[in-house]
């Protein structure tokens, strides 16, 4: 992440794995009152910088982008800056090495007391390779009581799998990074998933493909 002379602000989108693998997931804030970005040692690692050795800026970061990938990134780097909201990508990013790590992008609008929106934050998700262990190994890593409460993890990592089209590995990355940078225990936060997804409403065509799928038609 960039330099900001702020230890707590730092601290406050810097993961630190505790599944043996930190630089899978990390996050970013960007600043519009001045055009600034920041992001964690970790999304510094994806694209191939030791931490706090380079200031990230929008030119920067869309260098990084793969050519095919450039124009749709761009655009949406553009209403980050400009319109706000939420938004996601999946694109390919090259690391100084030139290396391609293929990443999913998730974000969301900063508000201010006002309800002024004040720029934006999410975080990456390095999807370029799946790790062998599985959830059960990893969250046993996590604390050993965490057995008990391993099938609201499951289920939460598997509402992460659907939505962004990810591995088991990762999707449990998010929830361990999403717990520290939240100050929440891993089961608890996996509930309040799971009880805040219990309330949508999948579209009927969806639904009706889901059942296509299930009943094997």
């Amino acid at each position: 992440m960039s330099e900001t002379g702020d230890e707590n602000h730092h601290s406050t989108i810097e993961p630190t794995s505790e599944t043996g693998a930190p630089h899978r997931v990390g996050g970013f804030r960007y600043h519009r009152h001045d055009d600034r970005w920041e992001w964690s040692d970790a999304v510094a690692h994806m694209h191939g910088y030791a931490p706090g050795t380079i200031t990230p800026t929008t030119d920067l970061i869309l260098t990084h982008k793969h050519p095919d990938d450039r124009p749709h990134v761009a655009h949406t780097l553009d209403a980050i800056r400009t319109a706000g909201g939420p938004f996601s990508s999946r694109h390919r990013i090259l690391d100084t090495t030139g290396a391609i790590h293929s990443v999913i992008v998730v974000g969301d609008s900063t508000i201010d007391d006002n309800g002024d929106i004040t720029g934006s934050s999410g975080f990456y998700i390095d999807v370029t390779d799946t790790l062998e262990s599985t959830i059960a190994d990893t969250v046993d890593h996590i604390a050993a009581d965490l057995h008990h409460f391993r099938g609201a993890i499951e289920q939460a990592k598997g509402m992460l799998m659907v939505i962004y089209n990810i591995p088991a590995d990762r999707a449990f990355d998010i929830l361990v990074w999403r717990s520290q940078e939240t100050n929440t225990k891993l089961r608890d936060l996996a509930a309040q998933l799971l009880n805040r997804a219990s309330a949508f409403e999948l579209p009927l065509p969806l639904r009706t493909e889901f059942d296509h799928i299930l009943l094997g038609t």
